[in-house]
């Protein structure tokens, strides 16, 4: 299986996140090393998170390990903002991450 990968911003870096479903690890990319530790320190542990079902109002509280699986590692980013103040940018394209890793502030 291919490795997930999505990118990530912390201030005024771009990074990502790239998910080894073999190996059950997740490598995080990032230049801030404060923003790279929270992300490496969440990912590292489990979390209680309240996983909705067929409704707006049917959730259940789980132990999700975001390391488990590809699915694990999706929901459990859907909270990594909160937590650690690491955004998550699903739409943003992780090829460009790699090449532009700073956000362009000479407008």
């Amino acid at each position: 299986m291919e490795n997930y990968s999505v990118a990530i911003s912390y201030k005024n870096d771009l990074g990502y996140v790239e998910y080894d479903s073999e190996k059950k690890s997740a490598e995080v990319t990032l230049a801030n090393d404060e923003g790279k530790q929270a992300t490496e320190n969440f990912l590292s542990e489990t979390h209680d998170i309240e996983v909705p079902h067929k409704t707006l109002l049917d959730f259940t509280v789980e132990k999700i390990d975001p390391l488990e699986s590809v699915k694990s590692f999706q929901l459990a980013l859907t909270r990594l903002w909160e937590a650690t103040g690491v955004h998550v940018d699903w739409s943003r394209p992780v090829d460009y991450v790699k090449t532009h890793p700073f956000y362009d502030t000479d407008d």
